[in-house]
């Protein structure tokens, strides 16, 4: 029971750190023409694929900005290693945030009511 401590941490920290780092990626290696936003991540129970997801400003940038995304994902994950030491790196996904879409339109419906 011991080696779950460890692991639970590293779960618990790794996303943060990615979605971190991920925002401060973003926000350097973006041509400005739409904002991105980093909302959130999450880590397979195996800990070897991090999903970090985002949102875009204007909205129909989407697929722009995750062939952005997926295309500088080598260039991200050489951007983390130069400022985290986390040993054996996950695969890392890009992938455009729907539940906060959904939600930003609830809020939207309810306020116009």
């Amino acid at each position: 029971m011991i080696n779950a401590r460890p692991n639970s941490h590293r779960k618990e920290k790794l996303p943060k750190l990615l979605e971190h780092l991920a925002a401060e990626f973003v926000q350097r290696e973006s041509n400005q023409t739409s904002l991105i936003t980093i909302t959130g991540s999450d880590i397979t129970p195996n800990q070897r694929r991090v999903t970090i997801y985002f949102t875009t400003l204007p909205e129909g940038q989407e697929v722009a900005v995750g062939e952005f995304l997926k295309r500088r994902t080598h260039d991200f994950l050489q951007f983390v290693d130069s400022r985290a030491k986390i040993g054996r790196m996950p695969e890392i996904a890009f992938v455009f945030d729907k539940g906060e879409k959904n939600r930003q339109r609830i809020d939207f419906l309810l306020q116009n009511e």
